[in-house]
């Protein structure tokens, strides 16, 4: 199954990979010369955890470009009044009528503490597309569901803040 990535989120990732490439990795490597340095590698911990953060940093860049080469490229667009990836989402519960606002990203931006949810998530699947005071229903799995009101939906335009999860 392939990744849905737009490509502002492409570009993220290619400039994370450079930056892990061009400062990470070199201060990583200078870290391992270090603490080689200091003599018996079988008992210095610093040689390796210094081994290791080189090697986790390898490891997120092959994870990126794979990411990026097997992506499924999605647009951001959407129509003014309808729910789409990067739009900031208003809606209240209908159950207990609380109101939550939530922006839709793509699942490597997820996070829900933070108020990103993924559009492959059941609130976002169920979301996406549909405009203002539509109610849907929120199919959590077989023998969960809720309903939810739209309330408001801004078109908001991706300045860059939202972070890449790292895994």
């Amino acid at each position: 199954m392939y990744d849905e990535l737009t490509p502002s989120d492409i570009k993220k990732m290619e400039e994370e990979i450079e930056h892990r490439k061009l400062v990470v990795r070199q201060q990583a490597l200078a870290d391992v010369k270090e603490a080689r340095a200091h003599g018996d590698l079988s008992e210095n911990f610093e040689y390796h955890a210094a081994k290791k953060v080189k090697n986790q940093n390898e490891s997120r860049i092959r994870y990126l470009e794979k990411m990026i080469k097997t992506a499924k490229v999605i647009s951001e667009e959407s129509a003014e009044d309808e729910v789409g990836i990067n739009n900031t989402v208003t809606v209240e519960f209908v159950e207990d009528g609380s109101v939550e606002t939530y922006k839709i990203v793509t699942t490597v931006r997820g996070n829900s503490l933070a108020g990103l949810i993924s559009n492959e998530s059941p609130l976002g699947k169920a979301l996406l597309g549909k405009k203002e005071g539509d109610v849907v229903t929120v199919h959590v799995n077989d023998s969960i569901e809720y309903d939810v009101k739209i309330v408001k939906i801004e078109n908001t335009v991706d300045d860059g803040s939202d972070k890449l999860r790292s895994f």
